[in-house]
């Protein structure tokens, strides 16, 4: 919501020193979040006058339509003289009065105004446009035109309301009164404790049987609908300038004056409004469910299926609007049109204002469902006052007559679904006890008081609620007003003392330790959305009847393209590196940590659980059993340098090792050792892809996989090549370790190290060998390392060398040679034994 400050002004007697700053702070006390206070006309320096066309010379030659304007600016310019200007600008003719800037004015952004010679003519100045004075949009798309009355030499700078601060306010979902100047004005007068002139405080004539006549078939939709008429209009009336700039300031465009002055009532009032030709109305206004199949053209031109459950209004014919979102394009106000020849302008001369109160859960579904936000509905979904229609239309009426020459009618139609005002009962110091603040009674109905409640009652209060605070529902709501009225920076501030035993559990305190080791390992944590659609993975590779494929979908997703929740990270991750590189960052690390999600197909639908009390153990039981199985995964992604080049060294790229080692530090935080053998899982390349393996409650079990991306995968997503990434089951993880990561026992013995270089066929994987010495060495082998991997002729085909360095090390004594020896003889021989090795050289 944006508020001027000089529209503000008029509704509290604000100190003249006081500017948008002050009054951002007050607010954001009052627990309103005030996002930015905008300076209009900063840096604006005149002249800048109002000026009147005399003459017009069409200059040829140039590629483009070009004007040398002579403009009376009366005595503004020192000399009285005509002053010339050069415009490329033609929606203005000899005779009509525009705004001038002249030499020695600067325009916002710090464009200075000096004479200067373009198109071989010299320019004295500019005739303006509403966008090189800051002004927002407008009808005109060029020069400013203004209506004749403005005399000639006039300050524009003041005339147009040039200069002004707007505060832009983020409104919450239950403070729906805020979203009007009458809201706004209420919360400032009661932040500076002064009286509040509201605007909806209007002479309004009682309903009667003269009205247009109208019809509500769903007082639950619409429990209330106020209807008005004014005939007369001047069909070529425009809005004055200022109710055109107080929509320029809070953001809307200006349209017609009829379009305008709806527009004006609803941001002042907050009581959204529909103007209809009553020249195109045929029989009654109705309100009504659409029935299935009607169609409706709105007025952006676009045709939509109505739903049956979507409120709309109607007249004979059918529907003509979108109750609380938008009209129908075949009741909409004529657009004034002036005959050439006879001078006579045509348009809309009589207008049925439509003012009503509909359901706000109707509103924001239908407003979703056709994909439609609106001014009207963001403001009706957030719960606009049902009392507020009457004066509403009344400002509206009053208004058009004014501004537009038009008649009111007598007749007012209104229909009213019978309500009562909620009232709330509340212990005198139920606040107290909620802040922990002695507020005392007269503190507490004050506040409420100035909230625009009723307060009756000593020791319990009988609190009615204002019509505009629909959000008040219970005592606990009431506090929280007096609260923050009274100031959140008042209430003392406690720290409560934990009891003792309690902290992270193993599980926390594991995730943490992943986190920080990764950090450690240079790379950087990125947080992305559970989210993914089907694209993703077709672009990731992932097979048909791949577990992954099978998906949670979302009933109302944030975006149409994400609808599933992610069985994977890489896809988030991948997006977040694809993003970086494109912005510059080509060598990069990334990790996650979270849930994935996997369905088992064995899901049911739980039952509704009830809100009145709590529910059973058995019916969370078999909410839990509707939720898909939610493991909690690590991965990473790699790209670019992995060590960077300088005088220390040349670098070298990331490549699939690097990923296999950060599952390996991963799986090191839960003191779990991962096997690692070669496999084949998309999106990974066939040949540079390992499968990762931990011993999960005494099975060998695959807890994920690590290496560089298949290149298909990678051209799909638009990442770079040669990328690497890694993915594990952290939960498996942490179920092949030990519990609790006990810190290694250092021997003050020293070590033995012995080499052996083992040959083996070709297709042996190295972590069988490893494995295979690990056996064999027995409980004196401390650590075992592949330091070299050779393949030659001297091996013959289909052969190669590992080099392994085995640590030999006793916990209680020195070892001897022949006791290191024998291990790494008993090590070498079970290798041989499964794996066929043989000592290189023997």
């Amino acid at each position: 919501m944006r508020v001027p400050l000089s529209w503000l002004r008029e509704y509290v007697e604000l100190p003249a020193t006081e500017t948008g700053r002050d009054v951002q702070a007050r607010l954001v006390s009052a627990g309103l979040e005030v996002e930015t206070v905008e300076q209009l006309g900063a840096g604006l320096k005149g002249p800048l006058v109002v000026g009147q066309v005399r003459t017009i010379e069409e200059l040829e030659g140039f590629k483009k339509p070009i004007r040398f304007c002579t403009v009376d600016v009366g005595r503004a310019n020192g000399t009285g003289e005509l002053q010339e200007i050069v415009c490329g600008a033609r929606n203005f003719a000899v005779g009509d009065k525009v705004v001038v800037v002249l030499p020695g004015a600067v325009l916002p952004g710090g464009f200075e105004i000096a004479a200067r010679t373009t198109y071989g003519k010299v320019s004295h100045g500019m005739i303006c446009s509403s966008d090189e004075l800051g002004m927002g949009a407008d009808t005109s798309h060029g020069i400013i035109v203004l209506p004749p009355e403005y005399e000639v030499g006039t300050d524009a700078i003041e005339l147009l309301e040039l200069v002004d601060e707007v505060l832009d306010i983020a409104v919450t979902p239950d403070r729906g009164y805020c979203m009007s100047m009458r809201g706004i004005a209420r919360e400032v007068a009661t932040a500076y404790g002064l009286p509040l002139r509201d605007p909806a405080l209007l002479d309004v004539p009682a309903p009667n049987s003269h009205g247009y006549p109208a019809k509500v078939s769903d007082p639950i939709g619409c429990d209330r609908l106020t209807l008005r008429t004014v005939t007369g209009l001047q069909p070529e009336a425009r809005s004055p300038i200022w109710l055109q700039r107080r929509l320029q300031k809070a953001g809307m465009r200006p349209i017609s004056l009829a379009v305008d002055v709806t527009n004006y009532v609803m941001l002042e009032l907050g009581q959204p409004l529909h103007a209809y030709d009553r020249s195109r109305l045929e029989g009654p206004v109705g309100v009504r469910r659409a029935e299935q199949g009607e169609k409706l053209t709105t007025l952006d031109d676009v045709e939509r299926v109505l739903d049956v459950q979507d409120l709309v209004i109607t007249d004979d014919r059918g529907p003509i609007g979108l109750a609380g979102v938008m009209g129908g394009a075949h009741t909409e106000i004529a657009d004034s049109v002036t005959d050439p020849e006879s001078g006579t302008t045509s348009g809309t001369t009589a207008v049925v204002i439509e003012a009503a109160h509909f359901d706000p859960l109707s509103i924001a579904r239908t407003a979703r469902r056709h994909r439609l936000p609106s001014e009207a509905s963001r403001r009706f979904e957030r719960a606009v006052d049902p009392l507020a229609g009457p004066a509403a239309a009344q400002r509206t009426v009053d208004l058009l007559v004014l501004l537009a020459g038009g008649s009111a009618e007598a007749g007012v139609t209104e229909i009213i679904a019978p309500s009562a005002p909620h009232t709330i009962a509340m212990p005198a110091d139920h606040c107290d006890r909620v802040a922990g603040v002695a507020y005392g009674r007269e503190a507490v109905v004050r506040r409420l008081q100035q909230i625009g409640c009723d307060v009756y009652g000593q020791d319990e209060l009988i609190v009615t609620v204002p019509s505009w605070r629909s959000d008040l529902r219970e005592p606990n709501d009431l506090a929280e007003e007096v609260i923050r009225l009274e100031g959140y920076e008042n209430l003392p501030s406690t720290l409560p003392t934990p009891p003792s035993g309690r902290g992270l559990t193993e599980r926390q305190r594991l995730h943490r330790r992943v986190g920080r080791a990764l950090a450690g390992a240079g790379y950087v944590e990125a947080l992305s959305y559970p989210f993914l659609g089907p694209g993703v993975l077709d672009q990731l590779g992932i097979p048909a009847g791949d577990a992954r494929r099978r998906t949670v979908a979302l009933v109302n997703p944030l975006s149409d393209e994400e609808p599933w929740l992610r069985t994977t990270l890489l896809p988030g991750l991948l997006g977040a590196l694809r993003r970086n590189d494109g912005r510059g960052s080509h060598d990069l690390a990334l990790f996650e940590t979270g849930l994935v999600f996997r369905p088992t197909g064995e899901e049911r639908v739980p039952e509704r659980l009830p809100v009145d009390h709590r529910p059973t153990d058995e019916q969370l039981a078999t909410l839990d059993a509707a939720l898909p199985h939610q493991p909690r995964h690590a991965a990473v992604v790699l790209t670019g340098a992995r060590e960077q080049a300088g005088w220390w060294g040349g670098g070298r790229p990331a490549d699939w090792a690097d990923a296999v080692e950060a599952a390996r530090t991963v799986a090191r935080e839960a003191g779990v050792e991962l096997g690692v053998r070669a496999g084949q899982f998309e999106p990974w390349h066939p040949g540079r892809c390992a499968a990762l393996f931990a011993t999960v409650d005494g099975t060998e079990t695959l807890v994920g996989h690590a290496g560089e991306l298949h290149p298909r995968a990678v051209k799909a997503l638009g990442v770079p090549e040669r990328t690497c990434a890694a993915e594990v089951d952290l939960d498996l993880i942490e179920r092949a370790g030990e519990g609790p990561l006990r810190a290694p026992r250092i021997s003050t013995f020293p070590v033995a190290t012995q080499d052996v270089a083992l040959v083996v066929a070709e297709g042996v994987p190295a972590a069988d060998v490893e494995r295979a010495l690990r056996d064999g060495a027995g409980e004196l082998l401390e650590s075992l390392r592949l330091f070299d991997v050779y393949e030659g002729e001297q091996l013959g085909a289909g052969r190669k060398s590992l080099a392994y360095a085995l640590r030999f090390r006793a916990a209680d004594r020195t070892l001897t040679v022949e006791e290191a020896t024998a291990a790494r003889d008993a090590a070498v021989a079970l290798a041989a034994e499964r794996t066929g090795a043989v000592l290189r050289g023997a």
